[in-house]
């Protein structure tokens, strides 16, 4: 039976798919600086006779071909770059880089697409048509290395009828999934505002244009545009998190810059609300006396998935698992550049539990004692493998 056959597979390649989990979070690179990773994912593939092309500089796409000829074409992605997070866990796989770690579980996921693989290499006589292998950068730095995979061909020649992909979540224990229809991720967007006024002596500030109050005056006042501009069903988030007035106790600065993030779930209203808040920003300001300087980065749109291809897909991890191990998923204001697929072809984007309260893993993602149970090791490639062969058989 085939389901047994892959439950079989995944058990006798975990231990090789925890080597290369270990391996690659022990040598995390940044965003857009994936060198050494690209040539140990491109080794790996070597290793299994699967052809593979570079792509936005640090990528990879591999393919494989099913054993009974023609048929359609499924994409599974991957992301390989790390955070710059210093890690504290003191584990034998730390990372061997400082000020560098994988915090965001990429390893897991570069890892777990190169077992799938390698299992789908023993199933080809299984399966009818082509699985694209995508090993995409720089998910964690505006623009993100989707978009330049996009760019460069990589849902082309040939086209896949569909894109999945798959992230580690902490807060699932080790062994369920995730799943969300529509709109799952928000949009985020980088702002930079700089506030400039006349500084001067704290005691006389009749003297001066003040861009501390001034700057005050704008970051309530932004605030209006979520709380009163969006229809309330519609989910936006504008926060700062970063404010600097380098004055002093006494002195009034020159200027103030605040650097914030947008993020919505309606790509219509996400450009309305940019526009807004570099309308209001400059009225506000210079209604003060001041001048402002607005900088907006456009960042990852809206994660939306396919109603009907997760539909099927969680089907099918029900089938694989059990129905007690995979659990409804709600909104979350977080972004991943999985949405640039996501906004051009068919997508599944699942969550894959790595936590295990038992063994203390209870960490968030973004953190320097972010680890997994690497149990998840065997679940996500036998899921991802079940999962692509019945979509192939759709």
């Amino acid at each position: 039976m085939l389901k047994e056959k892959i439950r079989a597979l995944a058990a006798a390649h975990h231990g090789a798919a925890t080597d290369i989990r270990r391996h690659l979070h022990a040598n995390p690179e940044l965003s857009f600086s994936e060198y050494n990773t690209a040539r140990y994912i491109g080794g790996q593939l070597d290793k299994l006779g699967i052809p593979w092309q570079p792509m936005a500089n640090t990528g990879l796409v591999g393919m494989i071909e099913g054993g009974k000829g023609a048929g359609p074409v499924v994409a599974l992605r991957a992301d390989i770059d790390a955070l710059p997070i210093h890690e504290k866990n003191e584990v034998p796989y730390a990372s061997k880089v400082p000020g560098v770690m994988h915090a965001c579980g990429h390893d897991a996921h570069t890892a777990s697409l190169l077992t799938t693989a390698a299992m789908l290499l023993e199933l080809r006589e299984e399966f009818a048509g082509s699985v694209k292998l995508i090993f995409q950068p720089a998910e964690e730095c505006v623009p993100g290395g989707a978009s330049f995979m996009i760019q460069e061909g990589v849902l082309e020649n040939p086209r896949p009828r569909h894109v999945i992909g798959q992230h580690v979540m902490p807060e699932l224990e080790v062994g369920k999934i995730g799943f969300r229809e529509g709109r799952y991720m928000a949009s985020a967007d980088e702002i930079y505002i700089t506030v400039e006024g006349k500084g001067g002596h704290g005691a006389m500030p009749h003297t001066t244009i003040d861009p501390v109050i001034i700057t005050s005056h704008l970051l309530t006042g932004l605030q209006q545009i979520v709380s009163r501009q969006v229809n309330p069903t519609t989910p936006s988030v504008l926060s700062f998190g970063r404010v600097i007035a380098d004055g002093a106790h006494n002195v009034i600065p020159d200027r103030v810059t605040i650097d914030g993030t947008f993020r919505t779930m309606d790509e219509t209203w996400r450009f309305e609300a940019l526009r807004r808040i570099e309308k209001m920003a400059a009225s506000i300001v210079e209604g003060m006396g001041g001048r402002c300087t607005i900088n907006i980065k456009v960042g990852y749109p809206v994660l939306y998935n396919n109603e009907a291809l997760t539909a099927a897909t969680r089907r099918a991890a029900e089938e694989f698992l059990g129905r007690e191990n995979v659990v409804d998923l709600d909104i979350w204001m977080a972004a991943e550049d999985f949405a640039s697929y996501s906004q051009v072809t068919d997508a599944c984007f699942y969550r894959l539990g790595t936590g295990n309260a038992a063994k203390g893993i209870t960490s968030g993602l973004h953190t320097a004692t972010f680890n997994i149970d690497e149990q998840a090791l065997q679940t996500g490639p036998g899921l991802m493998t079940w999962l692509t062969l019945q979509d192939l058989a759709r």
